[in-house]
Parts: C-alpha cells; sequence; structure tokens
C-alpha cells in the first residue's frame, strides 16, 4: 500500500508540475533597455503573467511607459499603456491621502480614538490597561486588529453597485473584533485597518467613500481611467484577470466561491476570470491604467500637486514620507532602506492580478508595475528596472 501510495504522488506531483507555469527567470541584471523589454516579452510569452503594462516617472515626467503581452488573449485583445487593471492594496495609499486631507480640514485627527468618529466601533483588548485604537493606528498597522484573508476572499461580487463601506465594516467587524495584540506594540498587516479608514471617511465627510476618493483625489489629478467599477472609457481597456490551473488559490477559491461565476474559460494551463468587484473596497478596490498611476504617483513626488492642483499639503506628504517605520510600517507605505537611500513601497495582489509600485523620494523617481496575472515577481522586476538610467 505505501509503494501505491508513493507511485500516486509521484504522479500527482508530476502532473501538477506539468500543469504549472513556468516563466523564465528574473535576471539580476540587464545591460540596457533592450535587453530588459527583450526580458518582459518572455515573460509574458510564458503565460505567467499574459499582460504587463509599466510606467517610470523621474522629476515630474513619464519617461518611460510601455506594455506586453495581452489584456486578454482568448479575445485577442493586446496590453497597451492604458490597459486597466485591479490595484488591489495599492487602493491603500489614495486612502491614506484621502484620511490626511480630512485632517488638514480639521475633520479628522489621526492621533484621537477611532471611537470618537464612529461610536460603534467596539473590539476586545488584550487587557484593560491597552490603549485604545488610534487612526495613526490603522494607517500604520498597528491597530491589533486581525486580518481578514481568506475570508476577505469571498466577498467578490460581480455587479457594479460598490457597497456603502460604513455598512459592510459594521457587519463584518464583529467576527474579527478580538484584537491580536496591545494597539502600537507592533505592526501586523492588515485589510480591515483600511477597510476602518473607509468608514471614518464616509463619517466625516457626510459622502460614500467612493465619491469621497473620486472628487477629492481622482478628478484633481485627472485620473480619468481609475474608478472602483469599470467605467464605459475604462471598459474598452479592460485586462482580465488569470489563475493558473496548478496554484493554491485554484484549490482553495472553489470552497469559497462559486466557479461558475468566477471563472470564463480555461485556456492551456490558464483560468481566464470574469470581471470581480469586492465588498472591501478602501483597502483593495480601485482599478486603473498605469499612466494614472503615474499621475497619482508624480503628484505624491512634487508634495502633494499637480498641474497646479494641491490634493495634499507639503506637511502631509512630510508626515506620510517620514514617520518613523515600525516593523518595515509607515503611515500607508512600507518603508524601506536600500544602499542609504529611502524609498516607499506598496505592492497589491490576489487572485488575477499582481501589481506594485515604489517611490524615492529624494531623487523624484517613481516605478509602477500593473499585471493581470496571480503571480509576479514585483521585487525583482523593480530592481531590473532601477538598474537603468533614467
Amino acid at each position: 500500500m505505501i509503494q501505491i501510495f508513493l507511485v500516486l504522488l509521484i504522479i500527482g506531483g508530476a502532473s501538477l508540475y506539468v500543469l504549472a507555469p513556468h516563466p523564465p527567470a528574473t535576471p539580476k541584471q540587464v545591460k540596457g533597455l533592450t535587453e530588459l523589454e527583450a526580458y518582459l516579452n518572455l515573460l509574458v510569452k510564458s503565460g505567467s503573467p499574459p499582460g504587463l503594462s509599466m510606467v517610470v516617472v523621474k522629476e515630474g515626467k513619464i519617461v518611460y511607459n510601455n506594455a506586453f503581452g495581452y489584456a486578454d488573449q482568448p479575445r485577442n485583445i493586446k496590453a497597451t499603456p492604458n490597459t486597466v487593471y485591479h490595484w488591489w492594496s495599492m487602493t491603500k495609499i489614495p486612502t491614506a491621502v484621502a484620511i490626511m486631507q480630512l485632517q488638514e480640514q480639521g475633520k479628522v485627527d489621526i492621533d484621537e480614538p477611532v471611537k470618537k468618529y464612529l461610536p460603534w466601533f467596539d473590539v476586545i483588548y488584550p487587557s484593560a490597561q491597552d490603549p485604545v485604537i488610534t487612526i495613526r493606528n490603522l494607517l500604520q498597522h498597528i491597530s491589533g486588529l486581525p486580518d481578514t484573508i481568506p475570508a476577505m476572499v469571498g466577498w467578490v461580487y460581480y455587479d457594479d453597485e460598490t457597497p456603502n463601506q460604513t455598512e459592510i465594516v459594521k457587519r463584518q467587524l464583529p467576527k474579527f473584533n478580538k484584537l491580536k495584540f496591545k494597539p502600537g506594540s507592533k505592526a501586523v498587516y492588515s485589510n480591515l485597518n483600511y477597510m476602518v479608514l473607509g468608514a471614518v471617511i464616509e463619517s466625516v465627510s457626510g459622502q460614500s467613500y467612493r465619491a469621497y476618493i473620486i472628487q477629492n483625489i481622482l478628478q484633481p489629478l485627472d485620473m480619468s481611467h481609475t474608478d472602483f467599477v469599470y467605467t464605459p472609457e475604462m471598459a474598452n481597456h479592460e485586462a482580465a484577470g488569470t489563475l493558473p490551473i496548478s496554484h493554491v488559490y485554484t484549490a482553495l477559491l472553489p470552497t469559497i466561491l462559486d466557479p461558475r461565476e468566477l471563472i470564463r474559460e480555461r485556456q492551456g494551463k490558464f483560468l481566464w476570470l470574469n470581471r470581480v468587484y469586492i465588498d472591501a473596497t478602501p483597502s483593495t478596490g480601485l482599478i486603473g491604467s498605469a499612466p494614472d498611476m503615474a499621475r497619482l504617483i508624480i503628484a505624491y513626488l512634487n508634495l502633494g500637486s499637480l498641474d497646479g492642483k494641491s490634493i495634499l499639503s507639503p506637511e502631509s506628504i512630510s508626515l506620510l514620507t517620514n514617520t518613523k517605520p515600525i516593523d518595515g510600517h509607515g503611515l500607508g507605505w512600507f518603508v524601506y532602506e536600500s544602499k542609504n537611500e529611502h524609498y516607499l513601497e506598496h505592492a497589491g495582489g490576489g487572485p488575477g492580478f499582481a501589481t506594485t509600485m515604489r517611490l524615492y523620494p529624494d531623487t523624484g523617481l517613481g516605478i509602477a508595475i500593473l499585471s493581470n496575472g496571480t503571480d509576479l515577481d514585483r521585487e525583482g522586476l523593480v530592481d531590473l528596472f532601477l538598474q537603468l538610467e533614467w
């Protein structure tokens, strides 16, 4: 029996290997843009991911804007610089910007308790002596709130009616209200932190979260191909998400979602997914293009202003940029040092899409990469772009 089990195990493992995509390894270095683009063409040819769009900004200008592969290969739609992708967790940066805007308006103080703005915000602290959760704690992922993954995957829906975030948090919070640690004692990433921030934005602004972000960030920056739903203009540039047949998500998703709704079709080693949205809008809901992401990055690196319009003061930008990180977490951003250079980063990922952006405030350099594949060597690709002179 043991021998039969081992044979079946070997056969099963071999089958999974055959079905799994095998993208080319990210090179350690490239000699120039031509060599980098040759690798990117090989990468999308592997199907993991099938499509990429990327943009580089330097000192307030877009210096590179290109795309590779397919936005939707079964429908023969090529990826372009204007292709729109789910940003997933990169949405947290506009949410953080919105909170800082509201602080500038005197409607929020990030060092005040969350309960001041959301009286119904009831959580269970590890001890009665623990400090209460503040807005700053949420921004920096030091609140102690648990993450909503994997349950959040089940909050996917398929129509374009953006839900009220306050109602979502009120419904979900009782399932996640027991803190994992004393607020402020360490940092642990949690999508729930930013869902609660979305409810705070709704409470103090009197607007829906979506309406506030559109009116106060997307429209002032002329980010016309970014929204929480696919507008008619965005639909013309839509990337379809993909998921490898041999992947942990593929095994997990049927336990949470109906595959008949999620999966559009199979092509070779990949499942092509239907258009989806997710309830956790403030932490992971934006959909947009690389050039729109570039406009957000340029405004941020330019101390909050773009084309004569300001979305944030230099003081607020400085607070977001220079707050001392705790376990790598700053306010909104992951904060790192490399070769004595300070940089900010945030990635996004989940079934269907993988994205990342990295900013170097001291040199005015920003890089964003968007893809319609579940897996992507984000760090490796960004590092390749950094090898080139921009």
